[in-house]
């Protein structure tokens, strides 16, 4: 059994248009909400954060209304190609107002832009979870981990595609001097890119024929589910099951707090404590990247031969450690050292192995029925962490100190080591091949 690394980049093109579309829109809309509106940072920052309080209900919702979904060409599919056109239209609606509202301000200019912007996270959260679901629908469950590090490679592809346009169309020559910057020629180029991404899906991937095929192989290798929980979809999980369910998601949340601790307030936090100006510091972040990204694919190899378990708990102490070496480089320097950049490597590294096994862990509790149910799940625990912890960590930088942040971030993530020993579910099967087979892959 070998996993289809072609056809499962041509399924992860919808996360690449989906991770492209977040890059510009974490980038951009700040700047047109306080260069063009001349909105204060509480009033963008709390817009900025309306897609998170979103997903806490739409990412379920919808993962729940695509595993009851019967259309002709599946049940993700149309999510994930209407959801994307309404979103491309939508967003290049959005620097048409901007460049309207610099030329002439009204409160009606203002309104109609949130409003888009609105119906805009809407589109999105659409089809989220379903796009997400589309893999492990479509691949046995032993090969998930490895299909997930292929989805996450494709979505850090799909951001640095992103930049690239960006920094290409808007460089600093380009846009020196100008009083206003209209975005209109970069939302059109990131439009057509998540149309050619949903086309490449749409034309590669026949939804009902690769479910079916995963069906009729579990059923005949009961042996590789381990977990056997459903025999149908909708039936109550078995009560062991169910608790490790709960583990599991209260550790996702538990990373996610120190972690998104870390990349929320690091630019903020290295340039008080350390002085670093911000593209030095953002350079430790992008470093960060590039540690995961060279580690999605052996992070999934790894987990065939040992099993998600025991790479999630390597990683969490990884990360955990890496992010108490923050705390002491605090202590030990008052200047910037090159060994962050080890650290942040480090980071990566660690984030790579739990984030590409967690969700198959999830997914691997549920029976096909329930796939988009259970991708909702895991998005409202990750999408709740990401909303609670940049307010709780930047108030215990604000009010007890900026070198708080390191062992705030360390303590979560250790505390989600401890929540991963009482998860008895969900785990892969290590797989019994060896020398050179190992390394046979389905193209």
């Amino acid at each position: 059994m070998k996993l289809n690394y072609k056809r499962t980049v041509c399924i992860g093109f919808a996360f690449f248009s989906i991770c492209a579309f977040w890059q510009m829109y974490n980038s951009v809309i700040p700047l047109i909400l306080t260069n063009t509106f001349h909105m204060n940072e509480t009033w963008s920052g709390a817009i900025m954060a309306t897609d998170n309080v979103l997903a806490l209900f739409l990412l379920p919702f919808f993962g729940t209304l695509s595993d009851k979904s019967r259309f002709r060409s599946g049940r993700r599919l149309p999510f994930v190609l209407w959801g994307t056109v309404a979103a491309v239209v939508l967003m290049n609606l959005l620097p048409i107002f901007d460049d309207a509202y610099f030329s002439a301000p009204s409160p009606g200019g203002k309104a109609a832009f949130i409003i888009v912007l609105g119906l805009l996270l809407v589109a999105m959260g659409t089809y989220r979870s379903p796009a997400v679901a589309l893999m492990p629908d479509c691949t046995p469950k032993p090969l998930r981990s490895k299909g997930n590090a292929v989805i996450n490679l494709m979505g850090a592809l799909g951001g640095i595609v992103y930049l690239l346009c960006a920094s290409a169309l808007y460089s600093a020559d380009k846009t020196a001097g100008l009083s206003h910057v209209s975005y209109r020629l970069l939302f059109a180029v990131v439009g057509g890119i998540m149309l050619v991404s949903v086309a490449v899906v749409k034309l590669t991937v026949n939804e009902n024929k690769l479910t079916d095929e995963v069906r009729e192989y579990e059923s005949a290798h009961p042996e590789d589910d381990l977990t056997a929980e459903t025999d149908g979809g909708g039936r109550a999980l078995p009560r062991d099951v169910k608790r490790s369910l709960g583990f599991l998601l209260v550790s996702v949340s538990l990373w996610f707090i120190g972690y998104n601790a870390v990349e929320t307030w690091f630019t903020t936090y290295a340039a008080n404590v350390w002085g670093m100006a911000l593209g030095t510091a953002s350079l430790c972040l992008t470093i960060a990247t590039a540690g995961a990204i060279v580690s999605y694919l052996p992070a999934g190899l790894l987990a065939s031969k040992i099993g998600r378990k025991k790479c999630i708990l390597g990683g969490c102490v990884l990360l955990a450690g890496s992010f108490f070496a923050g705390f002491l480089l605090t202590q030990l320097y008052d200047h910037f050292t090159p060994v962050l950049y080890v650290i942040f490597v480090l980071v990566g590294v660690a984030w790579a192995f739990i984030n590409v096994n967690s969700l198959p862990m999830v997914v691997e509790m549920c029976d096909q029925a329930d796939t988009g149910k259970f991708t909702g799940y895991y998005y409202t625990f990750s999408m709740a962490a990401q909303t609670f912890t940049p307010v709780v960590a930047g108030t215990l930088m604000n009010r007890v100190s900026y070198s708080s942040l390191f062992p705030y971030a360390a303590l979560f993530v250790a505390l989600s080591f401890v929540t991963m020993l009482f998860v008895k579910h969900g785990d892969s099967k290590a797989d019994a091949v060896k020398g050179i087979e190992a390394f046979d892959i389905e193209m």
